[in-house]
């Protein structure tokens, strides 16, 4: 009987590696998002001359949210797989990036939810400034969605906070 509960756990166990296809799938949407990216780019490139001051912002908050989003993708990735999956390996301190291996599942959840946040915040500014081209209703409706991910991101950050407190006290006793 022992030796089937160890073959369960080690079946068990293996089965992280499935989160592999799930990372791989989100780095080939990066490479999309990638071209979708360099399209916005060339887009502004070949408008700047004309665009008036509020276009150029726009196509610039335009290329900050994208950066986000490809940003969280990344970590999301990285920190998934160090958590989930297998450590990286150190290659003699190269490629090293500072925060791996210090994200948790709770602080990644933070940082989503910040960079969710950050990028509703952009959106809502895109629409403030093009405020002309929508209704009030809609504008209202934007503004107390983002306030929704704003409170959200709060409840997280103060949940993650109450737990890591806790954790500290109970390695303290």
């Amino acid at each position: 009987m022992k030796q089937l509960e160890h073959m369960i756990e080690r079946i068990i166990l293996a089965s992280r590696w499935l989160l592999v296809v799930f990372y791989l799938g989100l780095t080939l949407g990066l490479v999309l998002y990638c071209v979708s990216f360099l399209r916005k780019l060339y887009e502004y490139y070949s408008k700047v001359m004309v665009l008036e001051e509020t276009d150029a912002i726009l196509k610039v908050l335009s290329l900050i949210d994208a950066s986000l989003v490809a940003s969280l993708v990344v970590m999301v990735i990285i920190s998934g797989y160090e958590n989930f999956v297998s450590p990286f390996d150190e290659h003699e301190g190269k490629n090293q990036i500072s925060w791996l291996g210090k994200i948790d599942a709770g602080s990644l959840k933070i940082k989503v939810a910040s960079t969710i946040v950050a990028i509703s915040s952009i959106h809502l500014l895109q629409v403030f400034l093009n405020a002309n081209q929508f209704t009030n209703e809609k504008i209202m409706w934007l503004t107390i969605v983002h306030m929704a991910f704003v409170v959200s991101a709060i409840f997280l950050a103060y949940i993650d906070k109450v737990m890591s407190s806790s954790k500290k006290g109970k390695s303290g006793d």
